[in-house]
């Protein structure tokens, strides 16, 4: 949020100082420009390239300015190295903030950049540098958020602060954004219609829930007349016939065995 509110700042700083009085010369245009796209600070360009007072530096020496306005709004770094022999000599600082910015637009469609990948983009000859400008040029400065894997050789981008609209860039986010909306009204109906079954399959199994218990309540009480006779339930009876089978097998275990009558011997008497 600090970064936004500080974004929107500066562009009204520059705005204004572009956009006021009619006195502007294409020298001093192309000095705010040179200034705004040195800004430690600022990163979004289009509403200065939108403002009418810069069409001044058409057809002059200070032409190439509005095409570097506009490589920092939608270019990275390797554009301007294709194009160097047409656009004006950067100073330090403006090459720093396309190389900033170059990150950024790598970062919006990668959640894992590779660090060979950013070494041939950023044209830095080593790690220890190429960590050294994510440190302190890239995370410090606010403008993303992730971790450094120094065993992968990548780094993993958690936040990346936006940049300009490119032209026909709109028309696809909102594209996309009717996509989304679509297919989130179709998962939302998905829900309901999950939730309504839920419902209906609640009230079902609640039901069938009380059928049982009644069921169940029924048996019970068949159970309880049948297991009467006389004044003694069945399960007492039960237990009585066990307890005089026992009885009864106790009686027979205890009962004295009979003799064998004693054994003759030829030839011999007892």
């Amino acid at each position: 949020m600090e970064i936004e509110e500080n974004q929107a700042h500066l562009i009204d700083h520059f705005v204004k100082q572009v956009s006021s009085g009619t006195d502007h010369t294409p020298s001093s245009l192309a000095n705010l420009i040179v200034e705004a796209t040195s800004h430690s600070s600022l990163f979004a360009f289009s509403e200065i390239l939108a403002l009418p007072n810069l069409l001044q530096l058409q057809g002059t020496e200070y032409s190439g300015y509005i095409d570097v306005l506009r490589l920092f709004a939608h270019g990275r770094w390797r554009d301007y190295k294709s194009n160097a022999g047409l656009l004006p000599l950067l100073v330090p600082d403006q090459i720093l903030k396309l190389k900033q910015l170059s990150v950024l637009t790598l970062a919006e469609t990668n959640k894992v950049l590779a660090y060979d990948q950013l070494l041939e983009e950023l044209d830095i000859s080593n790690v220890r540098e190429l960590e050294d400008f994510l440190i302190n040029e890239c995370i410090y400065a606010g403008i993303v958020k992730g971790k450094l894997d120094q065993k992968q050789r990548r780094f993993e981008v958690q936040f990346a602060a936006g940049r300009d609209l490119r032209p026909g860039q709109l028309d696809n986010m909102i594209q996309t954004l009717g996509n989304w909306l679509e297919n989130s009204d179709n998962v939302l109906l998905t829900i309901q219609e999950k939730i309504k079954w839920a419902e209906t399959k609640s009230v079902s199994d609640t039901k069938h829930q009380e059928e049982v218990k009644e069921r169940v309540e029924e048996v019970k009480k068949s159970l309880s007349h049948k297991g009467y006779n006389g004044s003694r339930p069945l399960g007492k009876m039960m237990c009585s016939e066990s307890d005089e089978e026992m009885e009864f097998y106790e009686h027979d275990r205890i009962q004295p065995k009979r003799r064998r009558p004693p054994r003759h011997f030829y030839g011999l008497k007892p």
